[in-house]
């Protein structure tokens, strides 16, 4: 079981391979409505401000920024970190179970006997099935990377969206 950080609760994507990228998917809309709710508050605001705007304005207009800015950069530095450590890795695990599937595949082609064929079938079978759990576990990755890499502006959006809700 995967750690529970979003709407639906996380499995392993042996057991439900499209729990993380529904989960990516419920949040990247959520994220979205409370956006385009925010975008029309802040919107409707600067077309009404006075010239110069007011302090309590200016407050707002000059937050937009400062939160972008702040979100980008947890984004990033999260993303980037992310990369240099398991990204490296999981290439690594591909690239390790590809050349084993390779190998056994000729090791396969060039059996003998029936034995051996079988034998060398079974190790085949194993090899694909490594591969098969690698790539389910770089699925699995990447959509925690992107849920991860979504949650500090799905976060600000979803509180501007509160915040500004009660302001009028």
């Amino acid at each position: 079981m995967r750690r529970f950080t979003g709407a639906m609760t996380r499995t392993s994507t042996l057991s439900n391979p499209f729990a993380l990228w529904t989960d990516l998917a419920l949040q990247t809309s959520s994220m979205m409505m409370a956006s385009a709710q925010v975008i029309q508050h802040r919107t409707l605001r600067m077309m009404n401000a006075s010239t110069p705007p007011s302090p309590r304005d200016t407050a707002e207009f000059t937050l937009m920024g400062q939160e972008k800015l702040a979100a980008a950069t947890e984004v990033l530095q999260g993303v980037t970190t992310r990369a240099m450590t398991h990204d490296v890795q999981a290439g690594m695990k591909i690239m390790k179970d590809m050349t084993a599937v390779q190998a056994d595949l000729f090791s396969l082609a060039s059996a003998r006997t029936v034995a051996q064929a079988m034998a060398r079938n079974e190790k085949l079978g194993r090899s694909l099935k490594r591969a098969g759990l690698t790539a389910a576990t770089l699925s699995d990755h990447t959509a925690t990377m992107a849920l991860r890499a979504l949650k500090p502006i799905r976060s600000r959006a979803m509180a501007n969206a509160k915040r500004l809700g009660k302001l009028k």
